[in-house]
C-alpha cells in the first residue's frame, strides 16, 4: 500500500505576513548605544544581480541546487536567494541584496521587502518636515532595521544615518566623549548629569525652568551621562 505524504501548505502573504515581520523585526530603544545586530552575511550588486528569477530560468533540482539556509534575524531558517522571487515580476539588485539572508521561510518576500520600503518612506517624510526628527528616530532606533533599509535601498538618505551615528540616546550612556551636545527635543522636562567617580555629579542642566533647546557641556573625566526626556543627543 503506497503512502503519501502531504506538504505543509504555505502560509498567506500580504497583511498577515508583514505583520509578523514587523512583530519580530522591532528593536529597543533603550538607552545604550550598542548599534542593533546585523545580518552577518553580506552579498555585492552583481552577486544580486546574478540571481536568477524563478520565472526566467527553472530551477535545477539536486543537493547544490540551492545555498543552505542560514538564521535569519528573527533566529529562524531563511530562503535561499533561488527562492526569493515575487508573485509577478521581478526584483531590482539592490532589493534582491536587501532580501539576501533576511526572509525567513514560509514569509512573502514581497511583505519583507515592503517593511523595508516603508522605513524608507518613514524617514524620507518625516525628514522633510523636521530632519533632527528623522535623525533623532535613527539615533533612538525606532525604525526596525533602518540602517539596512537605508543601505540597500535608500542610499540617498546615508548622510542621516551617518549623522545619527555620531550621537546616542536618551537613557545613560558610559563614558561619553567630553564636549557639548544638543538634545533633539523642543519638548518641556529634558534633564542630564554628568557624573564622574564615585557618581559624584560634574555637571548637570538644565537650569530652573527648563530650556526650549537643551545643550550639555560634558566635561572630562565624566564616567557616566544619565539623561531623561531627551529623546536623542547629537554633538552641538
Amino acid at each position: 500500500m503506497h503512502t503519501r505524504t502531504l506538504r505543509p501548505a504555505r502560509r498567506g502573504a500580504g497583511a498577515v505576513a508583514l505583520t509578523a515581520l514587523l512583530a519580530l523585526a522591532g528593536c529597543s530603544a533603550h538607552g545604550g548605544t550598542r548599534a542593533a545586530p546585523r545580518p552577518s552575511q553580506s552579498i555585492s550588486d552583481e552577486q544580486a544581480a546574478a540571481v536568477p528569477d524563478e520565472q526566467a530560468s527553472p530551477r535545477v533540482e539536486g543537493p547544490s541546487a540551492a545555498p543552505k539556509a542560514s538564521p535569519s534575524p528573527t533566529g529562524g531558517p531563511v530562503l535561499p536567494d533561488a527562492k526569493i522571487t515575487p508573485a509577478t515580476g521581478s526584483f531590482t539588485a539592490r532589493e534582491k541584496k536587501y532580501l539576501h539572508g533576511r526572509v525567513p521561510v514560509n514569509m512573502d518576500p514581497a511583505a519583507v521587502l515592503q517593511a523595508g520600503q516603508e522605513a524608507c518612506q518613514r524617514i524620507e517624510r518625516t525628514a522633510a518636515h523636521d530632519k533632527d526628527a528623522a535623525i533623532g528616530a535613527l539615533v533612538a532606533h525606532e525604525i526596525p532595521a533602518a540602517d539596512d533599509a537605508v543601505d540597500q535601498l535608500c542610499p540617498k538618505l546615508k548622510p542621516l544615518l551617518r549623522t545619527a551615528a555620531t550621537g546616542f540616546p536618551d537613557g545613560t550612556r558610559d563614558k561619553p566623549r567630553a564636549g557639548a551636545y544638543r538634545a533633539l527635543t523642543t519638548a518641556q522636562g529634558c534633564t542630564w548629569k554628568a557624573l564622574g567617580a564615585g557618581g559624584r555629579v560634574l555637571a548637570s542642566g538644565p537650569g530652573p525652568g527648563g530650556a526650549k533647546k537643551v545643550t550639555a557641556q560634558v566635561p572630562s573625566g565624566t564616567l557616566t551621562f544619565v539623561s531623561s526626556g531627551c529623546y536623542a543627543w547629537l554633538p552641538a
